[in-house]
C-alpha cells in the first residue's frame, strides 16, 4: 500500500470515527431531553394525588346522632298499614285519633304523645295578670300567689275552692266526733260521723 493510499484510508477512520461519536453523542442528549420532559410533565405524586374527603368516623356519628335527633323530635316511624293509634298507647293526649292517625300517614313517623295541659291550668295572655285574665273569686290564695304561678309557668291555675266550708279534713278513720269537740251542736253524733265518713271532711261546728 502506498504511503497516499494509508493517509487516506485513516482520515476516512477518523472521520467514521468522529461521526459515530457525534451520533452517539446525540441519541444520549436526546434521551436525556426526553427524560428531562417526562418527569416534567408528569405531576408528582402528592401533588396529583387527590385529597381525601372521605368523612371520618367522628364525622359520621356526629350525623347520626344529629339524624337521630331529629328522628325523635318527629316521632315514631309507622310501621306499614298500621294506624298510629293501634300502634302506640295515646291515652291521655288530647287530639283525636283521625288527626293522630293523618300526621302518622302524611309524614311516615307516629308523633310523640301529647300530654293534656288543662291540669297546669289556662295559658296565660301575653303579660296578662293571672287575677285580671280570670275571676277567681272563691280561691283561698292571695293574688299574688296566683299571679306568681302564672309567671313561673306560662300557665294561670286552676281555681281552687275553699276547702274550709266543708269542714275540717277527717284524720284516717276517726270519728269526728273524736276528733273535734261538738259540744252545743243540734245534730246527734251518728249524723255527724256519717257526713265525715261520706265527705272525707268532718263538717264545720253548728250552733
Amino acid at each position: 500500500m502506498s504511503h497516499r493510499t494509508a493517509l487516506r484510508h485513516n482520515r476516512h477512520a477518523r472521520k467514521a470515527a468522529a461521526a459515530m461519536i457525534i451520533a452517539v453523542a446525540a441519541l444520549g442528549l436526546t434521551a436525556c431531553q426526553d427524560g428531562e420532559t417526562d418527569s416534567s410533565s408528569s405531576p408528582s405524586a402528592s401533588a396529583s394525588a387527590p385529597q381525601s374527603t372521605a368523612p371520618t368516623a367522628k364525622d359520621q356519628g356526629q350525623d347520626q346522632g344529629q339524624d337521630q335527633a331529629k328522628d325523635t323530635a318527629k316521632g315514631t316511624p309507622r310501621k306499614p298499614g298500621m294506624k298510629c293509634t293501634n300502634q302506640i298507647d295515646y291515652a291521655g293526649d288530647p287530639r283525636d285519633n283521625a288527626t293522630i292517625n293523618s300526621i302518622g300517614n302524611d309524614t311516615g313517623y307516629c308523633p310523640p304523645i301529647q300530654k293534656d295541659e288543662t291540669s297546669k291550668g289556662t295559658l296565660r295572655k301575653g303579660d296578662m295578670k293571672c287575677t285580671d285574665q280570670i275571676n277567681y273569686a272563691g280561691d283561698p290564695r292571695d293574688n299574688a300567689t296566683i299571679n306568681s304561678i302564672g309567671n313561673d309557668t306560662g300557665y294561670c291555675p286552676p281555681i281552687q275552692k275553699d276547702e274550709t266550708s266543708k269542714g275540717t279534713l277527717r284524720k284516717g278513720d276517726m270519728k269526728c266526733t273524736d276528733q273535734i269537740n261538738y259540744a252545743g251542736d243540734p245534730r246527734d253524733n251518728a249524723t255527724i260521723n256519717s257526713i265525715g265518713n261520706d265527705t272525707g271532711y268532718c263538717p264545720p261546728i253548728q250552733k
